[in-house]
């Protein structure tokens, strides 16, 4: 077992460098290798499924001594497995599609290579045992994946893949303060040893100014407000399947952080269940509008990923406020993790074949491309579907019991079993905008769907075009595994108890739930009514706001436009005004008012308390060196003026010469000496030189 949980993290690792070396002589070669290295990742957590789960084998941890310092650990259990599944999965559906998506790209041999390095890393974040292996390969995805979002080197791809880098180093920076702080409390990162702890901690703020620390780094990568301005940046301009994954299976590693941090640390916290909670209305609402804004595919697609990972932390943070009767609140949120990885796998693979087809995103410029294109048709509407939250498709399933957890908060609430920050006029505004929040999915999907396989192409000769593509968009692997993935969707949503059920208890080991009292009547009146309601909302919005105000009238055609205001762009506005200009600014400042301060400090002693006093016999200036240097030249030069220079004589001092050289030196070298900014220099070479040391 430790062989085949070492296997699903490095072998890939290490097949990425022989793939690299197999496409320096052979593309197609490279192209299958990494295709059957991808299906045998499949085949690797399904064995460990089957030896886990079906044969009922102790779930064991993996140590790996000494690397890294304090070693790594892998643990499993149902939640690790089933994740590590769906990861292999998705990678396995994108290895297939990249091979036709790339078809005309270059630097495939390097996309390919960083594509199973990001697997192997990932892989390695969902099957930690602790924080320190969580952090170390949570850091190299970040580093390998943002290759992806550079791929083609356009200025576009460059600054969006310079945001990403930005958010994650930021947020692996004040995640790994987190990790120095709560070792130093607990002496231990082990996720099983740090259950609990916050009660256990109670007085001990350090805790929560760990916990803050990390949950910035997760959330980071998570895709969670404030911290969410890299998605609609890096999704329009990464290669489709790399978008797929990015949305997918990348954010949920941030996800399983913040998991962790629940779910152990912060164990039944209210009041972490309340920061959550906030974090996650805000991010799901925000996301949710931004979509809807939008007139870009992939954009839209980003933006939408936003707003899911905000419905998942509100199910996150309602466990929290729940305490020990959160079993719908846990389930629901890794339901919709589970269903939002696979839907997203469908909906940017589909986005995909109408980019290597058009070469445009702008839904002015693709509209009309799915008109006669049936399977194509059925991929996108799957995903959408069930992104949307229509009763028998998966999304209805885990939004449903989400929203009953809000539904069951505000009855124990009512009962008076509960108490926290929030009233129950506030928490009834937090279920009306999660529902709210479901009619804006609702409404940019219909856009989306409308705009690219209904409505014709405002050019008649592009429609044309379109047109005759029938058949010819996609070639036969890609079409195969599209269809499937789409179809995983219904098919979840047709048997919730079968199929999503059980996923569900796979994780509730992971995430310390209880098992359910009742089963849950998926599909009574007082459960579709929550769905009913998202979707009244989101077609009036679509024939409100979408049709009335986010279209116009140009040369008697209608097209979309963007009404967001670059000025409420928050990268633009806050973030870079603030890291670029304002922070260099101010502490620029303050270092050159510590600087002085601290040298004015120095004179002002050596003028009064430490002030030099004469020494007997002490020459007048200079040193005896410079005293010898200018008898000497003065003798010369006085020799010089009685033989060669009688005409044009010379009369320098030069013993006075070299004494002023030699005390404008010594008080350049004093002052830089005392300086703080020669301390910062000294103390940034010793740093270089420790961490030259340590890696060596």
């Amino acid at each position: 077992m430790s062989l085949l949980v070492c296997s699903a993290v490095f072998f890939p690792m290490t097949a990425a460098i022989v793939g690299y070396l197999i496409g320096r002589k052979d593309k197609d070669g490279r192209d299958y290798f990494v295709f059957v290295v991808s299906a045998m990742e499949v085949v690797l957590f399904l064995s460990i499924f089957i030896i886990t789960t079906v044969n009922g084998s102790v779930r064991p941890e993996v140590v790996l001594p000494g690397i890294c310092g304090m070693g790594i650990r892998f643990k499993i259990d149902g939640f690790r497995v089933l994740y590590g599944s769906i990861a292999a999965f998705m990678w396995f559906v994108s290895a297939i599609f990249s091979r036709e998506y790339f078809g005309h790209y270059r630097n495939r041999n390097r996309y390919y290579l960083f594509l199973l390095l990001t697997l192997g890393a990932t892989e390695g974040v969902f099957l930690s045992a602790d924080f320190y292996t969580t952090f170390i390969f949570f850091e190299m995805m970040s580093f390998t994946s943002y290759v992806w979002v550079a791929h083609d080197e356009k200025k576009e791809s460059m600054s969006a893949a310079n945001t990403y880098l930005a958010v994650a180093v930021i947020g692996g920076l004040v995640m790994l303060m987190g990790l120095f702080l709560l070792y130093s409390i607990t002496g231990t990162l082990e996720f099983e040893e740090l259950t609990g702890l916050s009660e256990g901690f109670a007085g001990n703020m350090g805790i929560w100014v760990a916990g803050i620390c990390m949950l910035f780094g997760f959330g980071a990568k998570a895709g969670a407000f404030p911290l969410h301005i890299w998605l609609p940046k890096a999704h329009p301009v990464a290669p489709a399947p790399a978008s797929a994954l990015l949305s997918g299976i990348l954010t949920k590693a941030g996800m399983f952080g913040i998991l962790v941090l629940t779910c152990y640390i912060f164990l039944n916290n209210s009041i972490w269940g309340s920061l959550i909670l906030v974090i996650g209305v805000c991010t799901m609402a925000f996301g949710a509008v931004l979509a809807l804004f939008s007139v870009d595919l992939k954009r839209t697609l980003a933006c939408s990923s936003v707003s899911q990972i905000g419905f998942i932390l509100v199910g996150v943070g309602m466990s929290g406020l729940l305490g020990e009767e959160n079993v719908l609140a846990l389930r629901g949120s890794l339901l919709h993790m589970v269903n939002h990885s696979l839907i997203k796998l469908v909906l940017f693979m589909a986005a995909g074949v109408v980019f290597m087809n058009v070469h445009k995103l702008d839904l002015n410029a693709i509209r009309g491309f799915g008109r006669k294109k049936p399977l194509l048709n059925y991929i996108f509407l799957m995903g959408a579907l069930g992104i949307g939250g229509v009763p028998l498709w998966n999304g209805y399933i885990s939004k449903t019991l989400i929203h009953e957890s809000i539904v069951e908060y505000l009855e124990l609430m009512k009962e008076g079993a509960v108490q926290g920050i929030f009233t129950p006029g506030s928490m009834k505004g937090i279920e009306w905008i999660f529902l709210v929040s479901g009619g804006l999915t609702a409404a940019y999907m219909m856009k989306l769907y409308t705009a690219v396989f209904l409505e014709k192409n405002n050019d008649e000769a592009t429609q044309e075009k379109f047109d005759t593509l029938n058949g010819k968009y996609m070639n036969k692997a890609s079409a195969a595994v599209l269809v499937f993935s789409a179809t995983l969707l219904p098919v979840m949503g047709f048997l919730p108890e079968q199929v999503m059920g059980r996923m569900a208890d796979m994780g509730q080991v992971f995430l310390h739930g209880k098992a359910m009292k009742e089963s849950v009547a998926w599909f009574s009146i007082t459960n579709l009514k929550g769905g009913a309601i998202s979707l009244s909302i989101g077609i009036v919005l679509y024939l409100t706001v979408v049709r009335l105000w986010l279209m116009k009238k140009e040369v008697g055609k209608t097209v979309y436009v963007n009404r967001w205001y670059r000025y409420l762009d928050l990268e633009d506005i806050i973030y870079r005004p603030l890291l670029l200009k304002a922070l260099p600014f101010v502490f620029g400042v303050l270092c050159r008012i510590l600087d002085s301060f601290v040298d004015t400090i120095v004179v002002l002693l050596r003028k009064t308390i430490y002030r030099d006093s004469k020494l007997p016999h002490e020459l007048e200036e200079g040193t005896p060196i410079t005293h010898a240097a200018g008898v000497f030249m003065n003798s010369l030069e006085k020799l010089a003026n009685a033989t060669i220079w009688r005409k044009h004589p010379r009369t320098t001092d030069h013993e006075h010469k070299y004494a002023m050289l030699h005390e404008e030196l010594s008080e350049d070298g004093v002052m830089i000496g005392r300086s703080l900014s020669f301390a910062l220099l000294l103390f940034c070479f010793g740093l270089v030189i420790t961490v030259i040391y340590l890696l060596l």
